[in-house]
């Protein structure tokens, strides 16, 4: 296998590599010998990276300043993170995470992901409330494969944990602020101490982030339309600890996005081809429903936390409770262009028929309870606990007759109430100093009850019946696994789990009459691997090998020629490869750090077949047994790369009794697909982004500023395609240049 250039010339830049946990250049100065340890709560206790028997990557909310510099949402994360990548075609809410290559490409609002997001202890499982934006964060954990033996619901292919930064007993803060090309400004901050000494502490942390329109509409005389946004976050929390043994964490958040949907641009690909076309400009566009493109997100959420100590020898008491909400609209110009054949000018290129469509939430409800008790009993380490959830989500569609400067012309909406329980157990013991062995059992039980139904069609069609489905599924996931000590300084492991989905419903009925309903999914996933330091060579390493068989796989067809996204069981999918991490300091003041991944995914399921593109692709695969389909049988997963590749270098220099410092990040992903069927356009061969900061640290790190990039070599690349119309495709953000200032007290 020949690797591409570029991903040659990454790992040549990386002589020395890291673990993702950075600590800062400054910090790194002080560790003579080696580098500093991490702790990770992947198991829901705090434990040395080193020590977990699994695949797990941190992230430190210091590295964070760096990839998130330019107003980044989540999906800053992708292929910064072995074996991760994230996407949206929605906007800078409703993320798409991909880990080993398994994730769902359904856009509809209440997809159904097989990568769970936990924050700060709570599942999120709507999409759009993943989309909440990242501050004031403690630590960010990537788990990697099936994890439901502790973690919330629906995580065969792993876990986002999100861990923001806690109330303190003493008074601290920050506040940071940049400035960057299309007026971006990234604005938050935090003060956090005691309110009542020793008995009441709190937080409260907040971030503003904005960025001017800078694509240009050339349909209308203004300039500049599309792509800015306004977005707006608060977080504020009370720790009451009455004694040594109880603590009460309340967490308060709220969210308000204003901005425009992401921007599909018509026929941006080239026939024949996954280039893109001559004078492609990305900071344009033609479009003629732009105008009332709009999006709008609101959430709010509440959690409390309680923790009982039962003494020495005795377990703690968990209980956590949750409640979220978000509503959300969100419109935008489909088809990419202006016009269409029959109605002419129309443009850029060949426009079929012109499609403006929205989508929105006016009613979502959440509701999460957790109970466990955990402890350590001599060499028995144990948790074991509950866990209920249950949702309530209304989602309306709409269709627009786009020549009719908007007229509504199709709505349907859904109903759907989810319910789901847990008991979960999870067991370790150390059998000797150097031999732990573990495991853990979970017994799920899911409910949802759907409803939808179309009242208006665009076609003219009746509308229909009010249509039902109402899966009703259990099962068992599990792991297990052991860790030795090869030595002082190195550990191997090797895990096997299974894990879980529950049925997924989806009812698009704008553009079609009946439902499609996923049955439940699961994965069988075998790993080992190997986590270690060499403290002579200042470094710490992980490194990992894995294999997954995914029973009765949820797929999406999505778009096709009949713009319908219908769910889908492949008899089974398989995944493997393997992961590495590294972090160096191989002189004073000079951290480097590198990931590297290799995963090889494949559907197998002869008899799956699915309607491709409806926009003039070429398609790639052999024909379906019905006219217009296409087999899929033996194709990647839709956005999973073969090889994820990212390396970091920072390094200071003492300037009196402060330093002068600079860091950068580059991230590589190798091809990817956008659909489950191959074509020769619906593609991207690479993306490489690079990021610079340079800057000045005042002495004690009371302040610093810094000038910083992202996309440094201004990277072009699809980020995904839309099919059922045209050659659509929507792409990367820009080169982003600015300046930030922050401070600590």
């Amino acid at each position: 296998m020949k690797t591409p250039a570029s991903l040659r010339a990454l790992l040549a830049a990386s002589a020395s590599v890291t673990v993702f946990a950075l600590t800062s250049p400054a910090m790194a100065a002080q560790a003579d010998t080696e580098v500093g340890e991490v702790l990770v709560t992947a198991q829901k206790k705090s434990e040395n990276i080193n020590d977990v028997p699994l695949a797990v990557t941190a992230v430190s909310g210091e590295k964070l300043d760096a990839i998130r510099s330019s107003g980044g949402d989540i999906r800053v994360f992708s292929a910064r993170v072995p074996s991760l990548t994230m996407e949206s075609s929605f906007g800078r809410t409703f993320p798409r995470p991909y880990i080993r290559g398994l994730g769902n490409t359904d856009f509809d609002l209440n997809a159904s992901q097989p990568v769970s997001f936990v924050y700060d202890e709570v599942v999120l499982e709507t999409p759009v409330l993943k989309g909440f934006p990242l501050f004031d964060i403690d630590q960010v954990e990537v788990l990697k494969g099936p994890q439901g033996t502790l973690f919330g619901r629906n995580t065969p292919a792993g876990v986002l944990k999100f861990d923001s930064a806690k109330p303190t007993q003493t008074f601290e803060g920050y506040a940071q602020a940049s400035y960057a090309t299309h007026s971006t400004i990234n604005a938050e901050g935090a003060a956090s101490g005691p309110i009542v000494e020793g008995l009441l502490a709190g937080r409260l942390s907040a971030i503003y982030q904005h960025r001017d329109n800078w694509v240009d509409n050339t349909l209308t005389p203004k300039k500049n339309d599309s792509e800015g946004y306004d977005q707006f976050a608060i977080r504020g929390q009370l720790l009451f600890t009455p004694t040594e043994d109880l603590s009460a964490l309340l967490n308060l958040h709220y969210q308000h996005l204003d901005g425009t949907p992401r921007v599909f641009r018509a026929n941006i690909i080239q026939p024949g081809t996954n280039n893109f076309v001559p004078g492609f400009k990305r900071d344009e566009i033609s479009q003629d429903a732009q105008g009332r493109a709009v999006q709008k997100i609101e959430s709010a959420g509440a959690s409390l936390k309680l923790d009982y100590d039962f003494g020495e020898g005795m377990p703690t008491l968990t209980s956590i409770t949750a409640y979220e909400r978000v509503d959300a609209y969100s419109r935008g110009d489909i088809d990419g262009g202006f016009g269409a054949v029959f109605a002419p000018p129309s443009g850029p290129g060949f426009i079929p028929f012109p499609a403006e469509s929205a989508d929105g939430i006016p009613f979502h409800r959440q509701f999460t309870q957790e109970v466990r008790l955990a402890g350590q009993n001599g060499p028995l380490g144990y948790t074991v606990g509950a866990f209920y959830f249950n949702e309530s989500i209304k989602i309306d569609s709409f269709d627009y007759n786009t020549l009719a400067g908007g007229a509504l012309q199709g709505y349907a909406y859904q109903n759907q109430k989810s319910e789901s329980w847990a008991l979960f157990a999870n067991l370790d013991y150390d059998v000797s100093e150097r031999l732990n062995v573990g495991g853990g059992i979970r017994y799920s039980d899911d409910k949802k009850d759907f409803l939808a139904q179309r009242t208006l069609s665009p076609f003219g069609a009746p509308a229909t019946a009010i249509l039902r489905a109402n899966p009703d599924t259990s099962e068992v996931s599990f792991n297990v696994n052991a860790t030795y000590a090869v030595s002082d300084d190195v550990n191997v492991y090797a895990r096997v789990a299974r894990g879980y989905r529950a049925p997924s419903i989806q009812g698009r009925l704008v553009f079609g009459d009946t439902l499609s309903v996923a049955d439940k999914e699961t994965v069988m996933s075998y790993e080992a691997g190997v986590k270690g330091t060499l403290p002579n060579a200042r470094a710490r390493f992980d490194a990992a090998v894995f294999y997954y068989r995914a029973n009765d796989l949820q797929i999406t067809a999505v778009g096709g020629g009949a713009n319908f996204n219908r769910l889908l069981n492949a008899d089974k999918a398989v995944g493997y490869g393997f992961e590495f991490n590294a972090e160096a300091e191989p002189v004073d003041r000079l951290v480097l750090t590198a990931g590297l991944s290799y995963n090889n995914t494949e559907i197998k399921d002869p008899n799956l077949f699915t309607q491709p593109c409806g926009g003039g692709c070429t398609v790639l695969d052999p024909a379906g047994p019905i006219a217009g389909t296409v087999r899929i049988d033996g194709n990647s997963l839709p956005n999973a790369p073969k090889w994820i590749a990212n390396v970091t270098a920072g390094y200071s220099w003492p300037v009196g009794e402060g330093e002068i410092f600079v860091f950068t990040d580059w991230a590589y992903r190798s091809k990817v697909n956008f659909f489950l069927y191959q074509s020769a356009e619906f593609s991207d061969d690479k993306l490489l982004e690079g990021g610079l900061r340079l800057g000045y640290r005042a002495p004690g790190e009371r302040w610093e500023v810094a000038a910083f990039g992202r996309n440094i070599t201004n990277d072009k690349s699809l980020e995904g395609g839309i099919d059922f119309n045209n050659l659509t495709g929507f792409v990367n953000d820009p080169r982003i240049i600015g300046v930030e200032v922050k401070t600590k007290f």
